[in-house]
């Protein structure tokens, strides 16, 4: 029989019900929010700059609007997938400075990790947004997951239109090495502009 704890629970950082802990042990690491940047070396430039002086980002309607929908969003997502919603931060086995917080996990019965990822966007996707895939790649290295449930509810003026979309993005080995090489260089970066 096997052990019905699921060995990611070991590496939880933080679960997230204190928001102020979740942020500080955050900061303390690379995060799927950041990688989701870094494309370029001067995005590597960029994301060490946030990291060391914090963004001038705060947020804005669209934000507030995503942060409001998002437990709405996630009740739908555990009815028809049974991914549970999830605030806990994660690090990596590899490197506990790479960390992440999926918007959804579920350990199926084979063992297999799932998870999800939710988004609210005014437009219509033809495609989901690299920088979005980048996110869900890094969490999916992070966790240990085979595959991430992307979902993603359009509005017009705020207004939810419709049900949620989804697309299942399965874990992609090369990209995630890739992933892993820009962090090690923000970390690089970083180690270089506090020494």
């Amino acid at each position: 029989m096997t052990d019905p704890t699921p060995a990611y629970l070991a590496r939880m950082v933080t679960d997230g019900t204190d928001r102020n802990a979740w942020l500080r042990a955050r900061a303390q690491g690379i995060t799927a929010t950041d990688v989701a940047k870094l494309s370029t070396p001067k995005s590597i430039q960029n994301a060490a700059h946030e990291k060391l002086h914090g963004s001038r980002f705060s947020g804005n309607v669209y934000t507030d609007h995503g942060k409001a929908r998002e437990p709405e969003i996630a009740s739908w997502v555990l009815r028809e997938y049974g991914i549970l919603p999830s605030q806990a931060l994660f690090h990596a086995a590899a490197d506990m400075r790479h960390l992440a917080t999926p918007d959804g996990l579920a350990q199926r019965q084979t063992g297999a990790i799932e998870l999800a990822e939710i988004k609210t966007t005014n437009k219509e996707w033809r495609t989901i947004p690299r920088h979005y895939l980048r996110q869900v790649w890094w969490q999916q290295y992070v966790l240990g997951a085979e595959r991430t449930l992307m979902v993603w509810e359009r509005h017009e003026n705020f207004v939810p239109v419709g049900d949620p979309e989804c697309r299942w993005i399965d874990r992609d080995e090369n990209e995630i090495a890739h992933l892993v090489s820009l962090a090690s260089n923000l970390i690089d970066v970083l180690i270089a502009r506090t020494s």
